[in-house]
C-alpha cells in the first residue's frame, strides 16, 4: 500500500485525445453497467499482474474528506463482509501471491500478482475488498493509527516532504495540492460512514476498469468480472467533475537543523488533455534527466553544488506542473537556484537536435522496457482506459514522439518563463534567496 506518484511514463506519453486506434494485442470490452475490462495476455509469462482501477484519488475529496482516499485503500484490506483480514492475506498468500494498492491524485489502485491458474482466485479477492469493505469501528481505530505513524514518517524525510509541500505552494487551497495522507486532525476525523459515502460517490462500474495482463484470457477475465463485480452501481463511464487545478505558485520555507536544504523550484506545466506537453516533458529530460543532462552537466560536474538533481513534468487531467528538485548545502542554496535557473533560460533558447534526439530515445527506452513486464503493461493500459477510453498502441506513441520538433522543444521551454514561480525548501534558509529576487530570475529572459 503507498502513495503513487504523481505522473509516471505510461501517462506521460500518453495521447491528448480519445481518437485513435485501440492496441490490436489488447482485449477491451465494456459491460453494460460500465465496467470497462482490459487486458493482454503474454505469451511466455506464466503469472498475472491484475488489477481494479478507480478513476478517484485525493483530489476528488471534498474537503472534510482530505485524506479519506487513501485510508479507504488500507481500510479495504482490513476485512470483507466474506472475509477477515488475515484470509484475505492467508488465501493470496497459499497460492504464493500478493497483494497491493496505491492512491494517486487523480485515481486509486488494487492490485495483485498470481500464476496464471489462480487468476479466479485473484478476481474474487480484489473484487471483495473493493465491494464489501466491512469497515468496522475496530479496524477503523486501529488503522488511523497507522497512518499516523505514516504522515509522521513523512514529516520526518525532508525529502519526501519538500515535494508536498511543493505541491501545496503551487496549487493553495486546491484539492490538488492537498497532501494525498492527509492532516492527523482529518484522519482522526473519518468516521465508517464518511468512508462509505465516499465509496458510494466515486466507486462505481463507470468509473473503474478491470485490468490483466501477462498469463491471462480475456473472455475468461470477462466472464469473471461479470460473476464478482455485478454488485457495482451501474453508471457511464463519464468524466467525474472536478475543481479545475489552477497553478498560481508560492512559498513553502520550513527551517529546521538538517544538514541540507531539500529544495524544489516550480513553474506551471501542461494537461494530458494538450498536445503540448510531449515537447514539455522531452525539456524536462534534456534539462534534468539523466548523467549527460544540462543540470546534471552543470550543477554536479562542473561546480559540485549538489549529489543529485533532476527536472520533472507532472501533468494531470486538467493542468500541469514542471519542477527542478535538488539537495545542496546551506551555503550553496543561493548559487544552485541561479544555475539551475540560468540553465532552464539557456536550453529555452538553445537546445539542440541531438539532445532532443537523446532525450526521446531514453523515453522509448523507458517505456518500452516497462511494457517488457506484465505489471507495467497492466499500469499502462488501466490508466490508458481510465483517461481516453483506450489502450494506446506503442507504435502510436512512439510516433507521437517522434513528431515533436526541435522548435517544439524550445517553444515549450519559453512557455515556462515569465511566471510566477514556485519554491519548496526544507533544511538552513539563510542562504535562500528573497521571493522578489527569485521572481526576477525566473523573468530574466522575458
Amino acid at each position: 500500500m503507498s502513495v503513487a506518484a504523481p505522473a509516471e511514463l505510461a501517462e506521460i506519453v500518453a495521447p491528448d485525445e480519445s481518437r485513435g486506434a485501440h492496441d490490436p494485442d489488447v482485449g477491451l470490452t465494456t459491460l453494460p453497467s460500465g465496467l470497462r475490462i482490459v487486458s493482454q495476455h503474454m505469451e511466455h509469462a506464466a503469472t498475472v499482474s491484475l488489477g481494479i482501477w478507480i478513476g478517484a484519488g485525493s483530489r476528488d475529496e471534498l474537503p472534510h474528506e482530505h485524506g479519506l482516499a487513501h485510508l479507504l485503500e488500507h481500510m479495504a484490506f482490513k476485512g470483507t463482509a466474506r472475509r477477515s483480514a488475515l484470509q484475505i492475506a492467508e488465501e493470496i498468500e497459499s497460492v504464493g501471491g500478493d497483494l497491493n494498492a496505491a492512491t494517486s491524485v487523480e485515481y486509486t489502485c488494487y492490485t495483485a500478482r498470481v500464476l496464471g491458474a489462480d487468476l479466479a482466485l485473484a478476481v474474487d479477492i480484489l473484487a471483495d475488498i473493493v465491494t464489501a469493505p466491512a469497515l468496522t469501528e475496530e479496524e477503523l481505530k486501529r488503522e488511523k493509527g497507522v497512518i499516523l505513524q505514516e504522515i509522521s514518517a513523512v514529516q520526518d524525510t525532508p525529502d519526501d516532504l519538500v515535494y508536498d509541500r511543493f505541491l501545496q505552494a503551487a496549487f493553495p487551497d486546491q484539492p490538488i495540492g492537498r497532501p494525498i495522507l492527509g492532516t492527523a486532525k482529518t484522519v482522526k476525523g473519518f468516521t465508517p460512514d464518511a468512508i462509505r459515502a465516499y465509496l458510494a460517490r466515486n466507486y462505481h462500474a463507470g468509473n473503474m476498469v478491470l485490468a490483466a495482463s501477462g498469463a491471462v484470457d480475456h473472455d475468461e477475465l470477462v466472464a469473471l468480472a461479470r460473476k464478482h463485480l455485478s454488485a457495482l452501481p451501474a453508471r457511464p463511464a463519464v468524466p467525474l467533475i472536478r475543481e479545475p487545478g489552477e497553478y498560481r505558485g508560492g512559498e513553502a520555507r520550513i527551517g529546521s537543523d538538517e544538514e541540507q536544504v531539500h529544495l524544489v523550484l516550480g513553474l506551471p506545466g501542461l494537461p494530458f488533455a494538450q498536445g503540448a506537453h510531449y515537447p514539455l516533458q522531452i525539456f524536462a529530460s534534456v534539462l534534468g534527466g539523466g548523467l549527460s543532462s544540462r543540470l546534471f552537466q552543470e550543477v554536479r560536474e562542473q561546480r559540485g553544488l549538489a549529489y543529485a538533481i533532476d527536472a520533472f513534468h507532472w501533468p494531470f487531467s486538467d493542468c500541469g506542473v514542471f519542477g527542478i528538485g535538488a539537495g545542496t548545502a546551506p551555503e550553496d542554496a543561493n548559487e544552485l537556484i541561479e544555475v539551475a535557473l540560468g540553465c532552464l533560460r539557456q536550453a529555452a533558447e538553445d537546445v539542440t537536435e541531438v539532445e532532443v534526439a537523446r532525450a526521446r530515445a531514453q523515453m522509448k527506452v523507458g517505456l518500452l522496457a516497462s511494457l517488457e513486464s506484465p505489471g507495467g503493461k497492466l499500469e499502462q493500459m488501466a490508466r490508458q482506459v481510465l483517461l481516453f477510453g483506450r489502450a494506446i498502441p506503442r507504435e502510436e506513441l512512439a510516433a507521437r514522439l517522434d513528431a515533436v520538433t526541435l522548435a517544439d522543444v524550445r517553444n515549450a521551454g519559453r512557455s515556462l518563463l515569465g511566471h510566477q514561480p514556485t519554491i519548496a525548501a526544507i533544511g538552513p534558509l539563510h542562504g535562500l534567496p528573497p521571493a522578489k529576487r527569485l521572481r526576477q530570475a525566473a523573468r530574466a529572459a522575458d
